[in-house]
């Protein structure tokens, strides 16, 4: 038998190397869990100076919207600036006109007020949990630009700027975030669409009986104040909006065109579930998803005010101030902008021409068969008030006789409403008009044609009326939507 060999201490040398080999692992497994530990700090601190830097460009944003009285007073002139550059300059010079808060980063504004109010309201300090946060922020013009809004006279600015906000951490160096975006004004067509219903509700549009919508152009017909023979019908183009729904009812309403809404969905429409469409007509372009709710400006009120009272035009002679005329056919004389013809209650029994010129009126109603408005030249502007009248009356109220306005221009013959009672109309051969009631309920009678564009709370067309929108409008009339942030992006500086 044979004896084993010495192996004293061969224990403690694997013993050594254990002790060794856990000992690496031990000291590997702490310097992972800090280095994850000082990645958690560094992420937390980067996300809390993200959110200031995001702060900061809010608090930029919520000035300008809010707070920011735009160019074109004594104070700041509109001459101060070169509106022919992007990014717009300060005039006689190539120094872009900018609002900042920053330390050392100075602004060029004109007016000094501005940038100091600026520059006091946009920065502060912002505390998240127990991590005291900095921020500020800057604001470059990128365009500015006059345009032309829809029942106003005076112009309106429009802008874009580039915001940029910045966030840090007091003490630590490496926690500090820069966010940019883009801010802008949309301005669009205020007439953008055959008939819009402002109504986020089922049936804010109506149609049936073979309603249909489809597109022409004015601009192709004869001068105005002539008379249109030939008109060439699009089947497209015939848009429809609102925030609700559309309901069509019976397989002959078609909508030559695509319907605009916030709502999605196709199917029965509930208070609960307001969907896009409903009902079995059909929309040729389709539906487009609205980001948001379109929500448009109320018509002013009409200053001065006109009286009540009938002044009803039939077969005698017209004594009231303005108005000429005997045997049924008579002539309201017009106003200006400034100084607008007064008229109570109108009610058209005969023939009534309009020329162009501002008529604010308490209330128009063409009240037998054979009446008429006629437009003689444009643009006529009536304003009507309608005091006195319920939300189930009509302070407007054209379906007894109809329109007259033979170049098919709709811009020659506009109503604005701002009440909430009904807007009655029906089409005919020259019926030719633009409708702004967004706060009425409006109606077609028959199955007539009607030219222009109509914007109202809810819209019924359940007599098969044709309503032909011209694509002109698309360029004509214009109003301030919302304002919307956009290309976002961010960086450590």
């Amino acid at each position: 038998m044979r004896k084993r060999a010495n192996e004293k201490g061969s224990a403690l040398i694997l013993a050594m190397i254990l002790v060794l080999v856990l000992s690496v692992m031990a000291a590997s497994m702490m310097f992972l869990s800090q280095s994850e530990t000082w990645a958690s700090l560094n992420y937390r601190l980067m996300t809390q100076a993200r959110y200031g830097a995001e702060a900061g460009l809010n608090v930029a944003a919520n000035y300008l919207m809010y707070t920011y009285q735009k160019p074109g007073t004594t104070a700041d002139p509109l001459s101060a600036y070169d509106m022919t550059q992007s990014p717009v300059t300060l005039a006689g010079t190539n120094t872009p006109v900018t609002l900042s808060t920053y330390s050392g980063d100075a602004a060029h504004y004109p007016a000094s007020a501005v940038q100091s109010d600026f520059a006091t309201n946009a920065k502060g300090p912002l505390q998240a949990g127990t991590t005291p946060l900095t921020y500020d922020s800057s604001a470059q013009l990128l365009s500015m630009r006059q345009v032309s809004v829809y029942g106003s006279t005076t112009p309106a600015t429009v802008q874009t700027w580039r915001l940029t906000g910045r966030g840090g951490i007091a003490n630590v160096s490496n926690a500090s975030v820069e966010v940019s975006a883009i801010m802008e004004q949309i301005v669009a067509p205020i007439f953008a669409y055959a008939a819009f219903a402002s109504s986020a509700g089922c049936s804010a549009l109506n149609f049936g009986g073979g309603g249909t919508t489809n597109s022409y152009d004015s601009s192709t017909l004869v001068a105005n104040g002539g008379t249109a023979t030939s008109v060439a019908f699009s089947a497209s183009g015939g848009n429809v909006g609102t925030n609700g729904n559309l309901n069509e009812v019976g397989s002959t309403t078609v909508i030559n065109g695509s319907l605009s809404t916030p709502r999605a969905g196709v199917g029965t429409c509930s208070t609960g579930n307001v969907t896009a469409l409903s009902g079995s007509g059909s929309v040729t372009g389709g539906i487009v998803s609205l980001p948001q709710p379109i929500s448009y400006p109320n018509p002013p009120v009409p200053n001065p005010m006109p009286p009540t009272g009938n002044l009803r035009l039939n077969n005698g002679a017209c004594s009231y101030t303005g108005c000429t005329g005997t045997g049924g056919v008579y002539q309201l004389a017009p106003g200006t902008t400034s100084s607008p013809a007064l008229y109570p209650d109108v009610i058209v029994q005969g023939v009534v021409h309009l020329s162009a010129g501002v008529y604010n009126m308490n209330s128009l109603t063409v009240g037998s068969v054979g009446a008429s408005i006629v437009i003689d030249s444009g643009p006529v502007i009536v304003n009507i008030a309608g005091a006195g009248f319920s939300t189930n009356q009509a302070p407007i109220d054209l379906t007894g006789g109809g329109i007259s306005n033979p170049s098919l221009n709709p811009a020659n013959f506009q109503i604005q409403y701002g009440g909430t009672s009904l807007v009655k109309l029906t089409g005919g051969s020259a019926s030719s008009a633009l409708v702004y009631a967004p706060n009425a309920s409006g109606s077609f009678t028959g199955s007539g044609d009607f030219y222009g564009s109509v914007i109202v709370n809810q819209l019924t067309d359940m007599g098969g009326a044709a309503v032909h929108y011209d694509r002109r409008l698309q360029s004509e009339f214009y109003f301030l939507g919302n304002w919307m942030l956009d290309s976002f992006s961010w960086s450590k500086y």
